[in-house]
């Protein structure tokens, strides 16, 4: 083919009527995403080479709108019988410097580790070695949690997507994440994971957009095999983010790609963010993890002191611990560090006495600590009304108001989730709880009396 690099006058006024009326057909949205960036590269007598900054782009704009530039073309010039639309040399990025920046992996430790392209890697945050199924303690609590994360780790194809797991904090989600992210490196090396928080994303984002470099962005997003992100909830309320967090979803959800998202709250239950975005999240399987109950914690102390070479701690301690230590994993696992590491520095042997002596300060708090039930009683109390009417199915207003107050100093002073709430009053569905924080939040702005009495309750509360 007799192909000319420099493109005649006639082929470059052509182009510019095609490029209008394609704008002026696909709309302002796609045209801005996808065909803006296609260059005309040159010419010959029956064809017309156009050029996009990425691979993601070629394939998308092949698939989408190879025909309709083919039937544009025709119509301005009878003479062109292809349109062929290839990758140009990749534009300039992200500096070197900047993207050291941002962590780039570099110590190996990396979910996309092999994966030949290092701004992937770059985009990722670092996996913790010690979040791996191995170390993970399954109970009832979170048993759907973990089969579908083992699930997804393990199946050659994607059997629901996204796998969305929630819960409060400190319960193993982020562990999850991690642990299917390293078993997807160690036994499918060649896939493409790319494992950050939603905070990150966000930041990456907006990098892109800074450095007018959104295209590079969405093709390292988009051309991954498994994308995780933690702590959904931090895009709630970011609209820019939000929309592009969405095309990337139905982009990858489209190509077949797994999707694993972790939040504190339900799809549902997520205020400040899209509806459709909502639904999107909900689309897969939803998998909630409880708050430890005592079995799971004396099963998770058990492990945790086998894998510091401290087995022959006492099993009351333990006990002790797990009575205690009632609010998340994470504390729970810190309280017995410090024990263990007292022990190892003042050479005093681990007895329940020490225990206490050791974690005074942390027992305190957790004595201080607020419960849903001390919240129906003191704003029971408060307000005048029986303890019994927190769980009754009374609507009158002198009940329903005081009820709805309970419910969102619950969600404000405790861990627990709006599933665990509705059932503490009267086993009401989360939505009631949800619509309650809703009602309460709004009120406080506009009534002084009503935020008075919350400020109040709340300060005797955390006395």
């Amino acid at each position: 083919m007799n192909r000319s690099t420099t493109i005649p006058a006639e082929i470059e006024a052509q182009w510019g009527r095609v490029r209008a009326r394609l704008r002026s057909e696909v709309g302002d949205a796609a045209f801005n995403s996808w065909l803006r960036p296609l260059t005309l590269a040159s010419s010959s007598d029956d064809q017309v080479v156009m050029t996009v900054p990425t691979r993601f782009m070629r394939d998308w704009v092949v698939s989408n709108y190879a025909d309709k530039l083919r039937l544009l073309w025709s119509d301005e010039n009878t003479g062109v019988a292809s349109v062929e639309i290839y990758v140009r040399q990749a534009e300039v990025g992200l500096a070197h410097d900047e993207q050291a920046q941002d962590g780039a992996l570099a110590d190996g430790h990396g979910v996309a580790q092999n994966l030949g392209d290092r701004r992937a890697l770059e985009l990722g945050a670092p996996l913790d070695p010690r979040f791996n199924f191995q170390n993970f303690i399954a109970g009832k609590p979170n048993e759907l949690a973990y089969a579908a994360a083992r699930r997804v780790a393990e199946a050659p194809v994607v059997p629901f997507n996204p796998l969305y797991l929630y819960g409060g904090v400190g319960l193993g989600k982020t562990h999850l994440m991690h642990a299917i992210a390293w078993h997807i490196r160690e036994g499918q090396p060649e896939r493409k994971v790319i494992y950050l928080s939603a905070e990150k994303f966000m930041y990456q984002f907006i990098r892109a957009l800074r450095y007018k470099n959104v295209m590079a962005f969405k093709d390292q997003f988009r051309s991954v095999d498994v994308l995780m992100i933690d702590d959904v909830q931090f895009i709630a309320n970011k609209n820019s983010t939000q929309e592009e967090f969405f095309h990337t979803f139905n982009a990858l959800v489209d190509q077949n790609r797994q999707i694993i998202i972790s939040g504190d709250r339900s799809p549902s239950d997520l205020d400040g963010m899209e509806e459709r975005m909502r639904s999107r999240l909900g689309w897969g399987l939803v998998a909630d993890i409880h708050a430890t109950d005592y079995e799971l914690r004396i099963g998770i102390l058990q492990s945790k002191a086998e894998q510091a070479g401290a087995s022959q701690i006492p099993m009351r301690v333990l006990e002790f611990l797990a009575h205690r230590i009632t609010s998340n994993v994470r504390e729970l696992e810190g309280a017995l560090n410090r024990v263990l590491a007292y022990s190892n520095l003042v050479g005093r042997p681990i007895t329940l006495e020490t225990t206490q002596e050791v974690l005074r300060d942390l027992l305190r708090a957790n004595d201080r600590r607020v419960t849903i039930d001390d919240i129906q009683k003191r704003v029971a109390e408060h307000f005048n009304i029986r303890l019994a009417d927190m769980y009754s199915e009374r609507r009158a207003r002198a009940v329903a108001r005081p009820r709805q107050v309970a419910m969102y100093l619950a969600k404000q002073l405790t861990t627990r989730s709006l599933p665990e709430i509705g059932r503490k009053f009267g086993g009401r569905d989360h939505t009631t709880v949800m619509y309650a924080v809703k009602k309460i939040t709004e009120l406080k702005e506009s009534d002084g009396t009503l935020a008075e009495d919350i400020d109040l309750l709340r300060r005797m509360l955390e006395a």
